[in-house]
């Protein structure tokens, strides 16, 4: 499927949602927030911050609140859809065009719009720095290597660290070192090659 241009042409490509989808689209749009297409999904923001999205699956409509970690949910309606990976996002499900509150969702949104002009936002700890052991002594041994892993970005570096450092068996990491090892002298990512070039 091609990537929508706009919200029109996103509910138009998702037939079996799109009476749910225009009436989720309808109450957000009796906001201020602004529509736009982002991650090929409707998002609507403020002062160019993310507020909520709207997007369709396979079994259901989802109302995506930004900084939904923050909104009391008093009706218990809001999920983690990761749990354990997500820290702001929190997602409303609806399987029908009945299951969506009108009024509802209308105080949902004015509380997420009052956070934002508060200048309220979830905190995302940062990760913690894995050094890779076996990559540390790999780029000792060979100081050439090591001038062009130092080059690379900090992303870089970092996506190569914990590349290494998941995989459990000295073997595996080793397997692994020789393979990144031209992607480093090229002074490409690990994820070169699912990047468009």
């Amino acid at each position: 499927m091609t990537k929508p241009n706009n919200v029109e042409e996103y509910i138009a490509s998702n037939v079996p949602w799109k009476e749910e989808l225009s009436m989720l689209r309808s109450v957000i749009n009796t906001t201020e927030m602004e529509e736009t297409i982002k991650w090929g999904v409707p998002t609507y923001t403020l002062s160019n911050k993310n507020i909520v999205g709207i997007a369709a699956f396979k079994s259901y409509v989802g109302l995506w609140f930004h900084n939904g970690a923050l909104l009391k949910d008093k009706a218990k309606v809001l999920i983690n859809a990761q749990e354990g990976k997500t820290v702001a996002l929190r997602q409303w499900r609806f399987k029908s065009v009945e299951e969506i509150n009108i009024n509802l969702i209308k105080t949902y949104l004015n509380e997420a719009i009052f956070n934002h002009k508060e200048g309220k936002s979830v905190v995302i700890p940062k990760k913690k720095e894995i050094q890779s052991h076996a990559l540390m002594l790999a780029l000792e041994e060979n100081l050439e290597l090591k001038k062009c892993f130092m080059e690379l970005t900090k992303g870089k570096q970092r996506e190569y660290h914990e590349y290494i450092a998941e995989a459990k068996k000295e073997t595996t990491q080793q397997n692994r070192i020789n393979k990144i090892i031209p992607l480093i002298e090229q002074g490409k990512g690990l994820y070169v090659k699912y990047k468009k070039s």
